[in-house]
């Protein structure tokens, strides 16, 4: 498919991890600006459906489980789309654009699916110079869409809203508190997340504010490490981690004043929903996933980072190197209006 065509009903696969979904929502702006009377579909993992809630520029979401992927095969062969906008990297992802009858196939060359592309699109050598954001738009340039200055947006429904304040009131949260959200983990691995004791500190020094009120946030897999944190804190910590769904997360972090996290799903959430933000970065590049434009990033460079290991195998100098004093001054200067 070439620039000057114009298909009906096209596909957009989304990334598998909640960070690099967020950083892929300007895609759907730019192809939907680019075709007006195009129906757009995307499909994605099931933890990644509700991300999507509230998108104007989408038509259909098709989400499915990772493990039972035929269903989703004989949806895509009925649906009959003309163009497919790989945005996942994987042999596995294409195979199924191919299986599924996507007609015009496009997307990144690599893993050997070269084969089942109709256009393959080679990825620049300084990709680490390259934020996310922009490596996906690249993908588009074959439908003769130029690179734009759209950037991440997700979309929280009032009701959503009225719910994350009743939940906060029944913390005695009240009109003129000060909300500090904390997303102390990290999905990828426990290189990328700050030393636990030190994100203990910096809410216990914040909470020495009595209008101030911490949110400690974590999915299942965190509740063990946020009910460490939060042991002897003041009422006034709130541990809410395994506890919420993601539309009632995105609806609770969007009341933050200010959001505290390592670089991580949440980080980008926070950035795309424009909440005050401080993000702590050692294992992985703030150039190509950090906050997009947005947000202070604290990240000391140092000579093994990035590593991208799932777990460090030295000295942990890129999180050791990050203060108490540090984090705590970064995180007050984004309140410096409210406290």
């Amino acid at each position: 498919m070439c620039e000057n065509s114009s298909p009906k009903n096209i596909l957009v696969r989304f990334p598998n991890w909640l960070g690099d979904a967020v950083m892929a929502f300007p895609v759907l702006e730019d192809v939907r600006t680019k075709f007006l009377n195009a129906k757009i579909t995307v499909m994605c993992q099931s933890n990644i459906g509700a991300l999507l809630k509230g998108d104007k520029h989408i038509d259909e979401v098709l989400s499915f489980d990772k493990f039972r992927k035929g269903d989703i095969i004989k949806k895509m062969r009925t649906r009959r789309f003309d163009l497919g906008i790989l945005l996942t990297n994987s042999f596995s992802s294409a195979w199924l654009f191919y299986r599924g009858g996507v007609e015009n196939r496009i997307g990144y060359a690599g893993d050997f699916r070269g084969i089942l592309l109709n256009k393959s699109i080679l990825r620049s050598s300084d990709a680490g110079k390259c934020h996310f954001v922009d490596t996906y738009k690249q993908i588009l340039a074959p439908l003769g869409i130029e690179h734009s200055e759209t950037r991440p947006v997700l979309h929280i429904q009032d009701d959503e809203i009225d719910s994350a304040d009743a939940l906060l009131r029944r913390y005695s949260v009240t009109e003129g508190s000060v909300v500090v959200g904390i997303n102390p983990g990290a999905a990828y691995g426990s290189a990328k997340c700050w030393i636990l004791d030190r994100y203990r500190d910096v809410a216990d020094r914040l909470l020495a504010n009595p209008l101030v009120h911490v949110i400690f946030f974590g999915d299942k897999s965190g509740v063990a490490l946020v009910n460490t944190i939060c042991e002897g804190l003041s009422e006034r910590a709130i541990n809410i981690a395994g506890q919420t769904s993601l539309r009632e997360f995105m609806a609770l972090m969007s009341q933050c004043d200010v959001f505290l996290t390592n670089d991580s799903g949440p980080m980008h959430i926070a950035a795309a929903l424009r909440v005050p933000l401080v993000a702590i970065f050692g294992s992985t590049n703030d150039i190509a996933t950090g906050p997009y434009e947005f947000g202070t990033v604290i990240h000391k460079h140092v000579d093994c980072s990035p590593c991208y290991c799932r777990e460090c195998p030295r000295d942990f100098r890129c999180m050791t190197s990050i203060s108490v004093d540090e984090v705590y001054d970064a995180v007050c200067q984004e309140l410096s209006n409210k406290l």
